[in-house]
């Protein structure tokens, strides 16, 4: 009987997904609970992994004609009820500031005095406090369009939390707009969709499908909302992006008005878009594997960690020496964007302590060096992609000069991989038994407590929001999102009515 392959990360996704995926984080250090309910602490790896993501969206969204602009954190109760849907829809996840000090009390203890004239809301977006800005900043319509983009913390008060997909705090960016006509605030709409499902794709080899949101799922308060939605390997969807087109909705609640080119006032069109820090935990979904994280080559803090292998003091000089002039030679590269992240594991830990320690870090490539490694002046590589074991020797000359090549060769391997796995998980179902056959019983491997979910279902619907709410209450299972792609016309199997084109169903996160 062969004994089971040993692995880094424990449990591992088929004995238990949930709880791999709270190790993964672990191993990789990459954030930690916080004291305060509900929210972590980002730690070094995964904020530089969040900085690098923070990077590349910030240029692409700057290069699209947007500025960056601050808001404040507190939001007046009065703002909020301005847009009875908006309020209704975050209602029971605000944090409220009601008072401004601190006193001790008799007993000794801090106790909250000073009760505000009108309770403050801890932004859980800003929609509402932004639109009281651009009611001051938009006046003619010579001051649009008017694209502000922040980067900033939000707070909803969730009851079921998990880190990074689902936590009190978290960091995101919201992009806010207004626009002089409909076409135009849809056409940014559409733009931002865009942005994401390419930094979703290119950037995290994340593949996603673009889709409007059902008016059940739909952001409060906007007139159409749109995503992208990513499978995790659990084959549960992940919301990985919004954009929401807003129509007059924000504009009037917030009296956004302009004069138009005929002196007539006239209120404005807006639109609001955003991602957060949810996107590491799709990252770690979506790559990981059971030996720990598997970044991306695009956006990983440290491309190449080169490890030192040496007996004696000696060969311990001599050997640091090769490794920080290959670090140099390739800190010289150049690889999407930016030079090339290599660094030199001079620790003093054991040299498999130190694998095990970069593999659970997710490091695209992992290269040791030793005396014989120089006498041939070449380096024994390892690809985060492969197994730990799939090593091979390169020359230092032509490892340095195709590390472009080689990190994104890693980069497409990961999404082909990704979009393999999507693929096999999805199917199209024509019939409300196969359906309800599908996500039901959860399929669960043998042994082991963690639901293997279904996948994704392509089915045709026709619409009814008390109908996917029926689903959603029997099943557990949301329409994610009705594809932009379209498809042919055909009939529900619900209710037996026409339907447009085939809808995502799955569960989520």
């Amino acid at each position: 009987m062969s004994s089971k392959p040993r692995t880094a990360i424990t449990p591992t996704r088929a004995e238990n997904y949930a709880e791999w995926y709270q190790q993964v984080i672990r191993g990789a250090d990459l954030a930690e609970p916080s004291p305060v309910r509900g929210s972590m602490v980002i730690k070094p790896w995964g904020y530089a992994l969040w900085e690098n993501m923070q990077r590349v969206l910030d240029d692409m969204f700057k290069a699209t004609g947007h500025q960056n602009a601050y808001f404040p954190l507190f939001i007046p109760l009065s703002f909020l009820q301005k847009e009875a849907a908006h309020v209704e829809g975050f209602a029971k996840e605000c944090a409220v500031v009601t008072h401004h000090r601190l006193e001790v009390g008799p007993d000794g203890k801090l106790m909250p005095v000073g009760e505000l004239e009108e309770p403050l809301i801890v932004r859980p977006t800003s929609e509402t406090i932004i639109g009281d800005a651009f009611s001051r900043w938009v006046q003619s319509y010579r001051d649009l369009p008017l694209l502000i983009n922040q980067w900033a913390n939000v707070v909803r008060w969730e009851m079921r939390t998990r880190l990074f997909l689902r936590t009190a705090e978290f960091l995101w960016q919201e992009g806010h707009t207004v626009h002089a006509t409909r076409e135009e605030a849809l056409e940014e709409t559409m733009r931002m969709l865009d942005v994401y499902a390419t930094f979703a794709e290119e950037w995290m080899g994340m593949p996603v499908i673009k889709g409007e949101k059902t008016a059940g799922e739909r952001f409060p308060g906007a007139d159409q909302t749109f995503s992208i939605e990513a499978m995790m390997q659990d084959r549960k969807a992940l919301q990985a992006g919004t954009s929401h087109f807003l129509g007059q909705n924000f504009a009037r609640a917030s009296e956004i008005r302009f004069l138009d080119r005929n002196g007539t006032h006239q209120y404005a069109w807006t639109t609001s878009w955003g991602v957060s820090t949810r996107m590491i935990g799709g990252l770690i979904m979506t790559h990981g594997d059971d030996d720990g994280l598997v970044l991306p080559p695009k956006l990983a803090p440290t491309h190449v960690v080169i490890i030192p292998i040496f007996r004696s003091d000696d060969e311990r000089a001599r050997v640091l020496e090769y490794c920080h002039g290959v670090a140099r030679e390739l800190g010289a590269q150049r690889y999407a964007e930016r030079r090339v992240q290599a660094i030199v594991d001079e620790r003093e830990e054991r040299g498999g302590d130190k694998i095990w320690h970069w593999v659970r870090k997710g490091v695209p490539l992992r290269v040791e060096i030793g005396p014989r490694d120089i006498e041939k002046d070449a380096l024994f590589v390892a690809r985060r992609d492969r197994s730990p074991k799939d090593k091979q020797s390169i020359p230092r000359a032509q490892f340095v000069a195709d590390i472009g090549a080689i990190l994104q060769s890693i980069q497409d391997a990961l999404f082909a991989r990704a979009q393999a796995f999507r693929r096999e998980h999805t199917h199209e179902i024509d019939t409300k038994e196969d359906f309800y056959a599908f996500f039901t019983p959860e399929r669960v491997a043998e042994n082991a407590p963690t639901p293997i979910h279904a996948g994704f279902a392509l089915t045709h619907f026709s619409g009814e929001v008390e109908l996917e709410q029926r689903i959603k209450d029997e099943l557990s299972v949301t329409v994610r999102c009705v594809p932009l792609e379209g498809g042919e016309p055909g009939i529900c199997p619900f209710t037996g009515k026409p339907s447009a084109q085939r809808v995502v169903w799955a569960k989520s996160y």
